[in-house]
């Protein structure tokens, strides 16, 4: 896993990013990886996003906050938004730069400390970065590293994130497990499907799985998040299908 200070420096490199791909861009562009969005809602989104994570670090919350509300400053004009976007990243690294980011606090996933909420901007941020690219017919770069980070913290949150992405409740079996593996960086994960819950094990099962999925990381990032699909010639896909149809049905979120 990376450290909580290439996060940091991650998601400015990806919020700078995110800027320049909008910038004089059309914002009624729909965005293909978020179906009935625009590139207005996008860019809104990510930056309410980040602003609202800021929040939760500065007051340090110790339980699920009640509302989701915080003064957004909106620009008055649609050439405002890559610099509203650069604003709340600005304001993001200053409220990680007057944080402990290893002491303990409220969050929705597996961490239950203040950086996690920096993982989750940073991932949360570079997958609606490659989302406007696409949808504006540019290319998109994800780093091997950080793109196998990104998997990782994927997989790690994924069980608890029936709140609000209710298909993973139906990410059960009999034990059934998932490979997935990076073909041009460190990184290799068992996720297995119990009858109650479902989650990543050990190296203490055989090594052989019901399914697997291999991919460079960046495409196998993209495919967890239901950007790619896993027949296409980047992926190698071997094992049991109905196992892997019923995680992609169930684990985007």
């Amino acid at each position: 896993m990376m450290s909580t200070d290439a996060h940091r420096a991650a998601i400015a490199a990806e919020s700078a990013a995110f800027a320049e791909v909008i910038g004089g861009a059309d914002l009624a562009t729909p965005v293909p990886g978020c179906p009935g969005w625009t590139l207005l809602d996008l860019v809104r989104h990510a930056g309410s996003v980040q602003r609202w994570f800021a929040v939760l670090l500065r007051q340090s919350v110790q339980e699920p906050p009640r509302t989701r509300d915080v003064d957004l400053r909106l620009p008055a004009g649609d050439d405002g938004w890559p610099g509203w976007l650069l604003e709340g990243a600005a304001e993001a690294a200053d409220v990680f730069g007057a944080t402990d980011l290893d002491a303990p606090m409220w969050t929705w996933g597996a961490d239950g400390h203040a950086r996690f909420w920096v993982r989750r901007m940073l991932f949360e941020t570079l997958v609606h970065r490659v989302d406007a690219e696409a949808a504006l017919g540019l290319p998109s770069t994800i780093a091997p590293a950080l793109a196998a980070d990104g998997v990782d913290e994927f997989l790690v949150n994924l069980p608890f994130a029936t709140p609000f992405a209710p298909g993973v409740a139906h990410l059960r079996g009999t034990g059934e497990t998932i490979r997935f593996h990076c073909t041009d960086a460190a990184g290799e994960w068992l996720v297995r499907l119990g009858p109650e819950d479902f989650g990543l094990v050990g190296d203490d099962l055989p090594h052989a799985a019901d399914a697997t999925v291999a991919a460079p990381a960046a495409d196998l990032l993209l495919l967890l998040y239901g950007r790619s699909d896993r027949t296409a010639d980047a992926f190698e896909v071997t094992g049991n299908e109905d196992l892997l149809t019923r995680w992609f049905d169930n684990s985007r979120f």
